[in-house]
Formats: structure tokens, sequence, C-alpha cells
């Protein structure tokens, strides 16, 4: 009798990862993984933890804190380093404001930008080689650029026409010191992708990925949920609505959206429908200008 093997199309993204986080682990000095708490580096997570089984992560995880991240997300975060046993080291925005390495533009704004020198001074301090992070090419037009290991400078910096060939899934992590490699090992997911992995493997997130009833106000386009960091301008007014979050950044800049979805099932059927990218439907950050990740990119950003 012939055995037919046949992959999936998630089985395949799933290889695709395993091999990308083997080989850096094989491969790079001191690598780490960007955890935010968002569900792609919930996946990303997942997806280590699965590469190395039954053995330990072998690298810690960094969270570049910027002060301003929902509750629920820290909380989240802090139960999955304990629950695996994980290094957690944080870099924090607000230690560089205290330092005056960093400066917000007024008390209570937006930190996006600030992650930057947070993020490479938390990799140069701990000589870090490697940092995988949970970028995807769907997402946004500088991220569709992106190569699987992404090539930064001693100064963090990406040039998007320096970039090495990738023929093969074959990939050069040679670099000289001072300088690292940002490694994507979602790049080729996409956010339906995503919800399908995490509806198959039974994936735990943040209770904010899912519908229920929030005090919102409309603001710039936008639904924020009225939190401590979020309070209604004057004209603005509250009002309940059911809704979730497709993406999930600082409270400060991250929408939700209306939504009946309660569970991943529903999540995904919704997802299928959906003919905008969740950054450009829900991310404030992200309207700064048409080339505003790319800049921030070639600055240090993830």
């Amino acid at each position: 009798m012939t055995v037919v093997y046949e992959q999936t199309h998630l089985d395949r993204l799933e290889s695709e990862s395993v091999h990308i986080f083997r080989e850096v682990a094989a491969t790079a000095e001191k690598p780490v993984l960007l955890f935010s708490g968002g569900k792609d580096s919930v996946v990303m997570l997942h997806l280590a933890i699965k590469a190395f089984w039954p053995a330990q992560v072998p690298f810690g995880v960094m969270h570049v804190d910027t002060g301003q991240n929902f509750d629920e997300v820290i909380e989240y975060r802090d139960r999955m380093v304990e629950k695996h046993g994980l290094r957690l080291i944080v870099a924090s925005v607000q230690d560089d404001i205290d330092a005056g390495r960093s400066h917000e533009e007024y008390p209570g704004a937006p930190r996006n930008r600030l992650q930057t020198a947070a993020l490479l001074r938390g990799i140069a301090e701990n000589q870090f080689g490697a940092a995988f992070g949970g970028a995807r090419r769907d997402e946004e037009k500088a991220r569709a650029k992106e190569r699987v290991f992404s090539f930064r400078d001693e100064f963090g910096q990406w040039d998007p026409r320096n970039q090495r060939p990738e023929l093969w899934s074959l990939y050069n992590g040679r670099h000289r010191k001072g300088e690292n490699i940002r490694v994507f090992p979602l790049s080729n997911w996409t956010e339906l992708d995503i919800w399908s992995y995490i509806e198959r493997e039974g994936i735990e997130l943040p209770e904010l990925y899912y519908a229920r009833k929030r005090t919102v106000v409309e603001r710039d386009g936008m639904l924020l949920a009225v939190n401590r960091f979020i309070e209604p301008k004057p004209g603005e007014q509250p009002f309940e609505a059911l809704t979730r979050f497709r993406t999930v950044g600082d409270a400060t800049c991250t929408g939700c959206v209306e939504s009946d979805a309660t569970t991943t099932a529903q999540v995904v059927a919704e997802v299928a429908a959906a003919r905008i990218t969740e950054r450009g439907a829900t991310r404030a950050d992200d309207r700064i200008s048409e080339a505003g990740m790319e800049d921030r990119k070639k600055e240090g950003y993830f």
C-alpha cells in the first residue's frame, strides 16, 4: 500500500517557521524573541515552543514596554512567562524618559515612536545578535519589503536597498559585532493564517481579541476604548458598543472594531471577509504619513 504524505497550507507555514527558529538558534549568538502579548507574538512563541519541545526554549523574551499597554496584555504576558518558564527582559520607555534619552511630545502623548530607542538599548545592553519579530508582509507596505533575515547596522538601521538574497530559503545571518539581525518567522503568514492557526492549535489570547460590550469614543475615524489612557475629549460622547481588537498596540493609539465575534471560529469567518488590513483599520501610528512605517524601520523600529 502506498502512503501519501501531504501537508496542509498551515502545516507548510508552521514547518517554515520552525525551520527559521532552529536555524537562528544553531547559528546566531544570543537571540531573543520580541514578545508584546499581541496575537502575532503569541503565535510566534507557540511556534518557538514547538520547535524545541521537549526542551526549554533556548532564548529569552523581551518586551519593549511603553508604559501605555492594555492591562489585560501585561497580565497575559506575565502569565505566559511563568507558565512556560521563560526569561523575561523588559526594555522600558519610561526608563529612557526618566534618564533624558527620550522625550514625550506632551504628557500622555502616544509613545509608540519612542519604542525604537528602548528596543535598540535593550538589544545593545544584552548583546543580542538576533531578535525575532512577529511582523508579516501582508500588514503594511514597508513590511512587505522586508526579508526573513533583516540585516541591521551598528545603529539598528534598516536599508531597504541593502537586502540579502534568500534563494531556496537559505538565510545569511553573518554580521559584525554591534550589528544584528531581525528575524521574521511569520513573514509569509497572513492575518487569516494566524487566526486559522490559533483556532487549530487552541491557542489562548488576551480577551481583547474577542467581542464584548465596551465603552468607546469615536476619534479620527476610529473607535477607541475608554480606559485609564483614553478619556473623552470635550464634545465627544462615549457610548457602549460590541467591539473587539484586531491588533493590540498601545492603548493610546489602537482602535477597536464593531464585531459580534466572541469565538475564534467567528473571528476566522470575520477576517476571511475583511478587505482592509488590521493595521490600516485600527492603528493611528500608521497614519502619520504614507511612508511612516518605513521611516521608523530605517531608524531601528521592529
